[in-house]
């Protein structure tokens, strides 16, 4: 069973992308925004959480489970690509395991991470020296708060932090998951 990530039970602001047409498809791919993950990405997230309130701040998620369906129209749009996990193998996103997110301040703003999210370059791997020296800082203490939580990270894409060993849990469909994010 997934866990609903959302306020007031976890202190986040939620803007799910893939709900919205300002993603990498050009369009919508869930039906209604949610996000959810399994009951162990969801007790990182809240250790992640009260870490970055020490600091004042908070996390902006940009998605978290994604179903097999979803994976599925990525995967389509650029089959092969190392940015798109194959539906067949599955992504630690379509096993509750994984959350894509950035740092927001008091008043509600992005931290700059050097890239928006979803930009699928070099410029987005983490280490790239090629974003300002403040986004180097800003995606290192996104990197420290999230690991320090117990997350692994994902070296191609600053935003995703997922559970280790994700493969020992299951890939799940929308209906499967009953989060009905899909049309």
């Amino acid at each position: 069973m997934l866990v609903e990530i959302a306020p007031p039970r976890f202190d986040v602001e939620l803007d799910i992308a893939y709900a919205t047409a300002d993603n990498v498809a050009g369009r919508p791919i869930y039906a209604r925004p949610a996000c959810y993950l399994n009951p162990e990405a969801a007790e990182l997230l809240r250790k992640s959480i009260a870490l970055a309130g020490a600091l004042g701040l908070r996390f902006r998620v940009f998605d978290g489970f994604r179903p097999t369906e979803a994976a599925w129209a990525f995967w389509n749009l650029n089959p092969g690509s190392p940015y798109f996990a194959d539906p067949r193998k599955g992504s630690p996103h379509s096993r509750g395991a994984a959350v894509d997110l950035t740092l927001i301040d008091a008043q509600g703003r992005a931290l700059d991470m050097g890239t928006p999210f979803d930009t699928l370059s070099e410029l987005s791997h983490h280490g790239a020296l090629e974003v300002s020296v403040e986004a180097q800082r800003n995606r290192a203490l996104l990197l420290g708060l999230m690991t320090a939580a117990g997350w692994d990270c994902y070296l191609k894409e600053w935003w995703h932090y997922q559970l280790f060993q994700p493969k020992r849990f299951p890939l799940l469909s929308d209906s499967a998951a009953g989060t009905r994010m899909m049309a």
